[in-house]
């Protein structure tokens, strides 16, 4: 009687976990979420900027940095992606499924800090107030958008950062 020694049992996750969750998922995550801060934080801020410049009241400056927020991490989304060779549609229907969420939830957290953080939106470009608000905004943007990235790589729907 021959007596096969087979393990069914492996030190390795299954392949298709291994698919959906990169063993360095913790520093995808960091360097997603920093990339889309960079991307949404220079529009948003850029946006905050120029409203508070021209005098003009709170709505008419958010919706001016929601904007600039959006279009600065979809751009910076998506020039990897054109060097890589994808068209403009493709690029930006990639960004819009792998990190769409996370730019409007970074965007969110990002806005109503600086909406809710008193005296911030009063505050002139040469008050500190103002960027101890912008800085507390990013930091927001970034603690709301991280635990998306996390999922959104344990998914395998975000690899490419």
């Amino acid at each position: 009687m021959e007596h096969h020694a087979h393990h069914s049992h492996s030190h390795h996750p299954p392949a298709s976990f291994q698919q959906t969750v990169p063993p360095n998922r913790l520093r995808l995550t960091f360097s997603a979420t920093l990339h889309c801060l960079l991307g949404c934080g220079i529009g948003e801020v850029t946006g905050v900027i120029i409203g508070t410049a021209l005098g003009w009241n709170n709505m008419e400056t958010m919706i001016l940095a929601i904007i600039l927020g959006f279009i600065g991490g979809f751009l910076l989304g998506m020039i990897p992606l054109r060097r890589a060779g994808f068209d403009w549609g493709r690029a930006f229907k990639t960004v819009l499924v792998a990190e769409g969420l996370s730019i409007v939830v970074m965007e969110t957290a990002q806005v109503l800090t600086e909406l809710y953080t008193p005296g911030v939106m009063d505050a002139g470009l040469t008050d500190s107030l103002f960027w101890f608000g912008m800085g507390l905004a990013l930091l927001a943007g970034f603690a709301a958008a991280f635990p998306v990235n996390w999922w959104l790589i344990g998914k395998g729907i975000r690899h490419q950062h």
